[in-house]
């Protein structure tokens, strides 16, 4: 009986000896790991500031785009209004054109008639 506790007392203390050992190994271990799994974040980290960066980039550029797009439309719309009021113009002067000439033309034949009157 007595062998028998002794070896138990053996193997608690190995245990307790081998446990106390475990925990010491592993801690480097894990502190790599953790500084790994950290390294990782900041990389990702930055990785994604990057696509964020490279992404208002391209909106940025998109905008400008757009912007100029916009100001050519507005542009050609301001021509496009400006040759409309200038045929317009051109319009109302060829009619007032061609009414003082029919005018003059009445004008010509009612003195025709008054003198073929007389």
């Amino acid at each position: 009986m007595s062998k028998l506790i002794a070896s138990l007392i053996a193997g608690l203390f190995a245990v307790s000896a081998f446990a106390a050992q475990t925990p010491a190994t592993t801690t480097p271990d894990t502190k790599a790991a953790t500084k790994e799994q950290k390294a990782m974040h900041k990389a990702e980290a930055k990785e994604m500031k990057a696509e964020a960066k490279e992404q208002k980039a391209d909106a940025k550029a998109e905008a400008k785009t757009e912007k100029a797009m916009a100001s050519a439309h507005e542009d050609m719309a301001s021509a496009k209004a400006d040759e409309h009021k200038a045929k317009a113009k051109a319009h109302k002067k060829a009619a007032k054109a061609k009414a003082e000439a029919k005018a003059d033309k009445a004008s010509a034949a009612a003195e025709m008639k008054a003198d073929a009157a007389k």
